[in-house]
């Protein structure tokens, strides 16, 4: 039985992998190329703003498409930290430089103009952007990946402000390196709370793989010590294997409280490390607490009115087209996209996809129709991975999941197939980051 699950998943992940190369080989990859040099849509300018997944992505990809088309990507850092992988290093196995992607490549081997500085507002009838520092850009289409924002004021007793103290390590960098800290300078013994949001949010797994891996690194360094998750939820992504997983590698040190038994959050105490609970107010005195906010679109799509009443951004999801913004692409976490969870696999899916879209529109031929997956691995522990993967088509104006597609890892399976996953999570790693700034 087990060789028969290790198969199995072998196959699937194959198809998977075959499933993110038909997204380019859908919309034209070679085809794409070859067509521009008979009647590309020489002389048009895309801006793109956000060096992200999403972001990257389509810039690398306009190009790819149609090397006639002029690329700019604004970002106001010179490289960008990403979030996934970043777990890793708080569990002790993963260097902190691993999360540092650079735009070296972009611009050097695929012709993207990198431009580091912040757009703070544009125009899209006169097709301009104007920067923080460096005037403005013209383009005929503009792609904004903004990721998220939180929801600061759904945070009673906490702002921005507080985060030196209180880190929610939910945006790549800095914050990572404070919650670590925290880690190493606690007591054996101590109780590290992490307090999941709402839905939607950023990245569905994570904060479970967060719980696994600071548990991983507790059991190796502080085993008397304890994880406490309070969850607005009462359910999560992969929750039967991450629980499965917690209990065979961690005993009882991680308790996860729903959110319809006290996980709700009522208020935090930032400088006393003090969170209390909705149900019958209770407090929770902790050493190490992280919170992640409630979220929404970044702060310039809010500014720039791409936003509705959800606080993400509606779009054609056929072309990641602004619904209220002709001429605007918004893509990523920041926007609605069905059934698509907001994961940065998705936003490199999300980004090949606009950018077949855009090159289609610019030479006046028609948009192909979008064909997606996400492919999203979690660590439990070094050794022990998980997986969920899915494919999505459009379908009655929205992207929808193709049933009987895709698939979770099974549960019951030996340890050699849980550290055959977590390989897998690597290469995942390796693969994507490369496919986005390589």
């Amino acid at each position: 039985m087990a060789t028969q699950r290790f198969n199995s998943i072998r196959w699937s992940r194959r198809n998977v992998l075959k499933a993110t190369g038909a997204t380019g080989l859908a919309v034209g990859l070679g085809g794409g190329i070859r067509a521009s040099r008979a009647g590309g849509a020489t002389g048009k300018r895309v801006v793109v703003v956000g060096g992200g997944p999403g972001g990257a992505t389509t810039a690398k990809y306009l190009r790819k498409f149609d090397p006639s088309v002029e690329v700019t990507l604004v970002e106001k850092d010179p490289v960008y930290h990403t979030c996934f992988g970043a777990n890793w290093y708080l569990g002790g196995f993963r260097e902190f430089e691993r999360t540092r992607q650079g735009f070296d490549a972009l611009q050097k081997e695929h012709g993207v103009k990198i431009v580091q500085d912040t757009v703070t507002r544009w125009d899209s009838d006169k097709g301009e952007a104007r920067l923080a520092e460096n005037g403005k850009l013209s383009f005929d289409r503009l792609v904004i990946s903004p990721g998220i924002d939180f929801r600061w004021e759904d945070v009673s007793g906490m702002g921005p402000e507080d985060t030196e103290q209180v880190p929610h390590a939910w945006a790549g960098g800095k914050q990572y390196r404070i919650l670590r800290r925290q880690l190493e300078a606690m007591d054996d013994g101590g109780t590290v709370a992490i307090c999941p949001p709402t839905n939607p949010f950023r990245c569905p797994p994570g904060p479970y793989e967060r719980a696994s891996l600071v548990a991983h690194y507790l059991k190796e360094n502080k085993p008397r010590s304890k994880v406490l998750v309070l969850d607005a939820k009462d359910g999560f992504s992969k929750q039967g294997l991450f629980e499965e997983g917690w209990a065979e590698l961690y005993g009882d040190m991680i308790e996860w409280v729903p959110g319809s038994e006290g996980g709700v959050i009522h208020r935090v105490d930032p400088g006393n490390r003090v969170v209390a609970t909705r149900e019958g107010f209770e407090e929770h005195d902790v050493d190490v607490l992280n919170v992640i906010p409630p979220q929404r679109a970044g702060k310039i799509a809010r500014d720039m009115g791409l936003t509705d009443e959800t606080g993400w951004c509606p779009v054609d999801q056929r072309t990641f087209e602004s619904s209220v913004q002709p001429g605007v692409h918004v893509i990523g976490d920041a926007s609605i996209a069905g059934a698509m969870p907001k994961s940065a696999f998705a936003a490199n899916n999300q980004g090949k996809m606009t950018a077949a879209a855009i090159v289609s529109e610019l030479r006046g031929q028609k948009v192909p129709e979008p064909s997606l997956v996400n492919t999203c691995y979690s660590l439990v522990g070094p050794d022990y991975g998980i997986s969920v993967a899915a494919v999505y088509h459009f379908e009655d104006g929205k992207i929808r999941g193709v049933e009987g597609a895709g698939g979770v890892s099974p549960s019951g399976a030996g340890d050699f197939f849980r550290m055959r996953e977590a390989r897998y999570s690597r290469g995942w790693f390796a693969g994507v980051t490369d496919d986005i700034w390589g």
